[in-house]
């Protein structure tokens, strides 16, 4: 239960954080107008993110599995801006 916790925690913070990122880049305007409504919209995508991490059966699979979504999620952040696609 540690496990799944604690990965609800970490990795799932910074899932959250990926989500809301790509959602914020992805709405038309400039990124400042999204700034609110995405702060205001993280802390319950952080909480269904914790809550789904209670679903895996251990909490090497959990930390495995929202970590790597993770990665993937801030790593397409960074993708996006080298590439020039976001400033």
């Amino acid at each position: 239960m540690w496990g799944r916790a604690s990965a609800a925690l970490v990795p799932g913070f910074f899932l959250a954080a990926g989500l809301m990122g790509l959602a914020c880049w992805a709405l038309p305007g400039p990124w400042q107008s999204t700034l609110v409504p995405g702060l205001v919209a993280f802390f319950p995508l952080w909480i269904c993110v914790a809550g789904a991490a209670f679903a895996f059966a251990s909490g090497t699979r959990a930390w495995a599995w929202l970590g790597g979504l993770a990665l993937a999620c801030l790593g397409g952040l960074w993708l996006l801006q080298q590439w020039g696609w976001v400033q």
